[in-house]
């Protein structure tokens, strides 16, 4: 081959090779702006992994005995390792007739640990709370932070509905309350609490009317949980039209329980739930007074 055919190839090879090289330097640096336009994007939408809230439910705690106590213990442990400051107390907070001045023995002592670290609780009545009065000191009394017997309040990514379900209720002006409440929010997660059950395998079973009352509000403005206590016993349902449902009556004492074509997990323990609130889920972990996690459970994020 003459030295000018060797030239003329060499020459074309070098041509070739920087036409590749700078087509890679090209496509590498659309891929850079591309990477960074996604990220923007990324960047503006919380990761799913993001931990926006944590808190516990637990109920019919009010009886300032031995179970109450291995409840508080438990919650306290798992505190100490998970961190919350936020729980729902979902009625019958004082039995048994809901004498204010039982409020140390059945409230103040057994959940100093958690008061002391600013940990508030947030109540709803139950019907033992009603037995004085109508349950109004309970309502005055600072350390359930009660705004009435029904009422709303907002933490983060979740807003909370509290409902007064006993049978001498508001029901109507309650109901209408409830859905402008609803309609007018804008928080991602809603949860509302009450005392009394609405899909229950325990005692009191199903309630037909807090279903025909509440259940078409729960789907329309897409409740994704509700928390209750009154049965005593723990018991996690699958989603129902959109809500599952929770029951944490087992706070101070436990009542036989079965299980129903809606269960996921029911159990005769001492118990309360942690709610773990991510963008896209809420992951529910219920621990015993063994300290041990005994139900897991995820409540999936659905948009409207």
């Amino acid at each position: 081959m003459s030295l000018k055919r060797r030239q003329f190839l060499f020459l074309s090879s070098l041509g070739t090779l920087g036409t590749g090289v700078l087509g890679w330097t090209l496509t590498r640096q659309n891929n850079q702006v591309a990477n960074i336009a996604d990220s923007t994007v990324i960047a503006a939408t919380p990761p799913q992994n993001e931990l926006l809230l944590r808190f516990a439910s637990v109920a019919d705690t009010g009886t300032g005995a031995k179970g109450q106590y291995a409840v508080a213990e438990a919650m306290n442990f798992y505190h100490q390792r998970n961190p919350y400051d936020l729980v729902v107390l979902a009625g019958d907070n004082i039995y048994n007739d809901g004498e204010i001045e039982k409020i140390g023995a059945v409230f103040e002592r057994p959940y100093a640990n958690l008061l002391s670290q600013d940990v508030k609780f947030h109540a709803c009545l139950g019907n033992h709370d009603i037995r004085t009065e109508n349950g109004n000191p309970q309502i005055k009394y600072p350390g359930f932070n009660m705004q009435g017997r029904y009422y709303t309040f907002r933490r983060d990514a979740v807003q909370f509905f509290a409902l007064d379900t006993n049978r001498n209720a508001d029901w109507k002006n309650q109901v209408i309350w409830l859905e402008q409440e609803l309609s007018r929010s804008d928080a991602p997660w809603k949860v509302v609490f009450g005392h009394d059950p609405f899909y229950s395998s325990g005692h009191y079973g199903v309630s037909q009317s807090l279903i025909k009352r509440f259940v078409p509000l729960f789907k329309k403005y897409n409740v994704q949980l509700y928390i209750n206590g009154h049965d005593h016993h723990y018991e996690r349902t699958s989603a129902i039209e959109g809500t599952t449902y929770l029951t944490t009556g087992s706070g101070a004492g436990v009542r036989p329980t079965g299980r129903s074509k809606w269960t996921e997990y029911s159990a005769e323990r001492l118990a309360f739930a942690a709610y773990d609130v991510y963008p896209d889920r809420i992951e529910v972990n219920t621990m015993g007074t063994d300290k041990k996690i005994f139900d897991k459970g995820v409540i999936k994020f659905k948009s409207v």
